[in-house]
């Protein structure tokens, strides 16, 4: 008899006899990893005991792999200790991490074993990944990004950690009810995730409010106000097919038990004796809580410092535990590198100073020489609303000494531009740090970042060429050399080896060899074949197996059926009216239309489609809002209307994440990467679309520019404005000489009718309306971009009937997506900016 779960008369299940619970971390055999799953199933419960349904076994399998990592993980860091190299450490407010079991399984080679084992208990390893919840850190591609960074760095063999913070409710679940988008609370650690391991013996303390004294000596101190901790939880970051195992560490803050008033809450004042551990509660519950209230402000900036602050003591505490003291400071910048991934952890930069000038007794000179030799800052946005800016008297309040310091910087900085520049003193207003407009006296934390860092860069090639003629011009004729580019890139393991295991068995088939995992540029070998009838019918076989995996992953989460013998065109990404999801929309409301228009004949000539779009708007962002509904109201009215709904069909995909994106990317035939040129600064799901053969109908914004040149500019359907043709066709609006497609009219007009409903969405298409004005003159540049969109898509419908033709083009798409890895990205860091070397565990 085969060893499975076997049901107790209660509901509950009991392991099998037949597989015994032995501990074995090590385990590489099935036989011995079954024993290991076993073990941890009854001698690390989590649950009542004798109960082994799917969630059991996904925690006690969970624990088996984590026994393996952190084998790898102690290894790892005694060899970096021994060495000691210098190492890289990553500030980011987000890290999206998606599901860690398959990514572990897989980057340690051990998928089929954990396989077997699971079908000794009658299990299948897919329903046991499917148990795991996304690690709720993260919200868009900022996050995205730094996870795939952090994969690419431990397969490099870099030594590395990340930094972030440990939310609990993460920005929040997206469901779709009949009024549009709501939110509720993310539930990933209601429960509790297998995969941290908090570190009790790491806990510093963070200060808030108080004031400065200055000491007899000149010295200053910071004093009162409130202190919390921050404790520490690693998550251990496996390399591919490496020994090399690194953390990310995420704080969580805290109150001590001292803090807890016994005498008030015996006295009955329940709140009042435990109000310092509610404000630390809150402190990591939510990413990017709401910031329209001045508590909402002090939150944000809170969470800001709280990363800074535990981060930074505990690199300097690293660094100090592996020397003796008299400590050597100008040693630091050699042992230690600084990445902020955006402003959001700008207040690094004086949290360095104040540890380095208070805490260590360095002098300014010494304490600026070490903090800007240290601290590297990537920039990922020209849109003005996205660069922070603090309120100076919310700095004041929350972080007195601090301003202190930034305070001199921008005193020191005007005095540079005085003495040396002249030709720039007019412009010291924009360029200096303090803004201190008396109506709304700021702190530009993008200037601070700048004006500190040693090297600042931008994340795609036209981006970084924005910064450097555009936003950052004046700097850069001060520092010519602090600029570079480093165009994003993704994780190959995680966005095609193993969410598209089909489609990188014929890659490997084809190139022979599966080295493309870790050096992505050998995908070129595939052009040779683009044309090979044999390779166009598997790749078509593998597209159609995702796509149908994709088709029943919609019928499972929305009840619509869709058709995988139609175009899947998928727009997923942060709603946002830069990005055009509405630029999409009204042209499938166009295209309905006109199908409604035809007869049953002509509809038989045209290219069937489903359009799907998902993505997050945030909970205060009306107009995204509105976005979200009109594409939800126009599915229900398509999807039920009888002559057209084998034409056309339109879902809004819930809740978007990193396991999402899994199921949908591979299945994704033509995806949308249309924002308004020189607004998107590099985009990341466009790689992955096209690295898993999709093709992109798009833009010439972000890293769209060098998808296109890879690739081939034949395999891409381009439209739009160029990015600098935008500023004058905005002139042109605002001086009324726009003239408006009858196309595009024609969409907004048929909204109007009332055909989708009777939802209000006036205030939306208002946005589109006028020459100017707050919310209106169409600023994204819809209207204008909207006859060359329809254009494009006619162009799409023609060589998607070609099939031999889409194939070929799809084919290409992958064999031009080297370049995207991030495997190259984090090597051009490495060696440009941080000047670390790899480390590798013998």
């Amino acid at each position: 008899m085969s060893s499975k779960v076997e049901t107790n008369g209660g509901g509950a299940s009991l392991v099998s006899a037949k597989v015994p619970p032995l501990a074995n971390p090590l385990a590489e055999k099935p036989d011995e990893i079954a024993s290991n799953i076993s073990y941890h199933a009854q001698y690390s419960p989590h649950f009542s005991p004798f109960k082994f349904q799917l969630e059991q076994a996904y925690y006690a399998t969970a624990e088996s792999v984590r026994d393996r990592l952190i084998q790898q993980w102690n290894e790892t860091y005694l060899h970096f200790h021994k060495v000691d190299p210098k190492q890289t450490y990553y500030l980011s407010m987000e890290f999206l991490q998606g599901r860690a079991l398959t990514n572990a399984i897989g980057n340690l080679n051990i998928q089929d074993a954990y396989a077997d084992a699971l079908r000794k208990f009658g299990l299948e390893l897919e329903e046991i990944t499917e148990q795991e919840k996304d690690a709720a850190l993260g919200n868009g591609g900022l996050g995205r990004l730094a996870s795939c960074f952090l994969d690419s760095m431990a397969t490099l063999n870099l030594p590395a950690w990340g930094y972030g913070l440990r939310y609990r409710y993460g920005l929040f679940k997206q469901i779709i009810a009949k009024e549009g988008q709501e939110e509720v609370a993310e539930d990933w650690l209601e429960k509790f995730s297998p995969w941290e391991i908090v570190r009790h013996d790491v806990l510093y303390p963070i200060r808030f409010f108080g004031q400065v004294d200055v000491n007899p000596d000149g010295s200053r101190q910071w004093v009162g106000g409130e202190v919390i901790q921050a404790l520490a939880y690693d998550v251990p970051i496996p390399g591919y097919q490496t020994k090399n195992t690194i953390s990310l560490r995420l704080w969580e803050a805290k109150a001590c038990a001292d803090d807890f008033d016994l005498f008030l809450f015996n006295d009955g004042q329940l709140e009042s004796a435990s109000v310092l551990h509610s404000q630390a509660q809150q402190i990591c519950s939510v990413l990017y809580p709401g910031d329209a209230t001045e508590g909402g402000k002090l939150l944000r900036l809170k969470q800001q410092y709280f990363l800074c602050s535990a981060s930074l003591q505990d690199i300097i505490s690293r660094f100090k535990e592996r020397r003796q003291g008299p400590w050597n400071w100008s040693e630091f910048p050699t042992k230690v590198a600084v990445q902020l991934n955006d402003t959001h952890p700008t207040l690094s930069i004086p949290e360095l100073m104040r540890l380095l000038m208070d805490v260590e007794g360095l002098g300014w000179d010494e304490a600026w020489a070490v903090t800007s030799k240290t601290v590297a800052y990537t920039n990922h946005t020209v849109l003005p609303e996205a660069l922070e800016k603090w309120s100076q008297p919310v700095m004041w309040k929350l972080l007195p000494r601090h301003m202190e310091i930034i305070e001199e910087i921008d005193r020191r900085f005007i005095s540079l531009i005085s003495n040396t520049r002249l030709d720039l003193e007019d412009e010291l207003p924009n360029m200096r740090i303090l803004d201190n407009n008396t109506q709304k006296p700021v702190v530009r934390m993008a200037n601070l970042c700048v004006v500190s860092s040693h090297t600042v860069n931008g994340v795609a090639q036209l981006h970084s060429d924005i910064l450097k003629s555009e936003l950052f011009a004046n700097y850069v004729s001060i520092w010519p050399t602090k600029f570079q580019n480093k165009t994003n890139g993704i994780t190959p393991r995680r966005w095609i080896n193993f969410c598209s295991p089909e489609l990188s068995r014929i890659i490997t088939k084809w190139l022979k060899t599966d080295k493309w995992v870790t050096n992505l540029d050998l995908l070129t070998g595939l052009r040779e074949f683009a044309d090979n009838e044999d390779l166009q019918a598997e790749w078509l076989s593998a597209k159609r197996a995702n796509k149908q995996r994709l088709a029943q992953y919609v019928l499972q989460v929305t009840g619509e059926s869709i058709d995988p013998d139609s175009l899947f065109d998928i727009q997923v990404k942060r709603i946002h009216e830069y990005k055009r999801q509405l630029l999409n929309i009204l042209g499938v409301i166009y295209r309905y239309k006109k199908l409604k228009e035809m007869s049953p004949e002509e509809r038989k000539s045209t290219t069937a489609r489903t359009v799907m779009i998902g993505g997050k708007a945030f909970a205060t962002y009306t107009n995204a809002k509105r976005i979200v509904k009109l594409v939800d109201d126009v599915g229900s009215v398509v999807n039920s209307d009888p002559e057209v709904n084998s034409y056309l069909k339109v879902v809004f995909v819930p809740n978007y994440n990193v396991s999402v994106a899994e199921v949908l990317i591979p299945g994704s035939e033509l995806s949308q990467h249309i924002s308004t040129a020189g607004m998107e600064a590099s985009g990341t799901s466009n790689m992955k679309f096209a690295l898993n053969g999709c093709l992109i109908i798009g833009t010439l914004d972000g890293a769209n520019v060098e998808i296109r040149e890879e690739i081939g500019e034949e395999n891409f359907f381009l439209f739009g404005a160029t990015a600098d043709e935008v500023p004058r066709l905005r002139k042109e609006r605002e001086n009324g000489l726009f003239k408006p497609d009858p196309r595009f009219e024609e969409a907004k007009k048929f909204i109007r009718s009332g055909v989708f409903g009777s939802y209000d969405y006036n205030p939306l298409l208002d946005s589109l309306e006028g020459n100017s004005g707050y919310g209106r003159g169409d600023y994204f540049l819809v209207g204008y971009d909207f006859p060359s969109y329809m254009d494009a898509q006619e162009k799409v419908d023609e060589a998607y009937r070609d099939k031999k033709r889409w194939l070929k083009m799809s084919i290409l798409s992958t064999a031009g997506s080297g370049k995207f890895s991030s495997d190259r990205t984090i090597a051009q860091y490495a060696k440009e900016i941080w000047n670390i070397e790899e480390c590798r565990v013998p």
